[in-house]
């Protein structure tokens, strides 16, 4: 869900003048299952290095993506956060924020890329688990959770949605 929305997202910068609001409203939408997903790879990697069994058991993730996860959640978060800066201030306000916005982009495309690749193989089968017959403890949290974030990011993108409209104002679209 997370990789569709993001290339959502990521197919209104082609064009971002012209899908402004888009672009705002996929933006807001995404802080839930983002949040989500920082939430859940935190809440991994802590109970990982506390020691826990289970997921001492599993091992660590591999060196390269040890080292780039923090990036990732960094750029993640400064990309994110310089977005709603940027719809809260308005055009008027936009530096830094807005080149924050852009270099955190850059940033985080890079590593993301890297970071799909290498899990990508992953995908179908993580997609299959989570459809009947198979049974995955926790499979009812999970899809819980993602309901959750969903919802909240969509409140947040029809409360805000409406952000976007002083960009266009100053043609920011051209």
């Amino acid at each position: 869900m997370l990789l569709v929305l993001l290339a959502a997202e990521g197919f209104t910068i082609l064009s971002v003048g012209q899908m402004l609001t888009l672009h705002f409203f996929l933006g807001m939408l995404l802080l839930g299952p983002v949040a989500l997903k920082a939430g859940s790879t935190i809440y991994r990697f802590s109970r990982y290095y506390a020691g826990s069994t289970r997921y001492r058991r599993k091992g660590p993730p591999q060196l390269m993506m040890r080292v780039l996860g923090p990036v990732i959640i960094g750029s993640t978060a400064v990309m994110f956060g310089s977005g709603v800066a940027l719809a809260i201030t308005g055009p008027a306000g936009q530096q830094p924020w807005l080149f924050l916005h852009k270099a955190s982009f850059v940033i985080w495309f890079c590593v993301m890329t890297t970071h799909v690749l290498v899990y990508l193989p992953r995908l179908p089968r993580l997609i299959a688990a989570e459809f009947p017959p198979a049974v995955l403890g926790g499979r009812g949290v999970r899809l819980s959770l993602l309901v959750a974030s969903l919802l909240a990011g969509l409140v947040i993108a029809v409360l805000t949605a409406h952000l976007a409209g002083p960009w266009h104002v100053t043609g920011f679209e051209k």
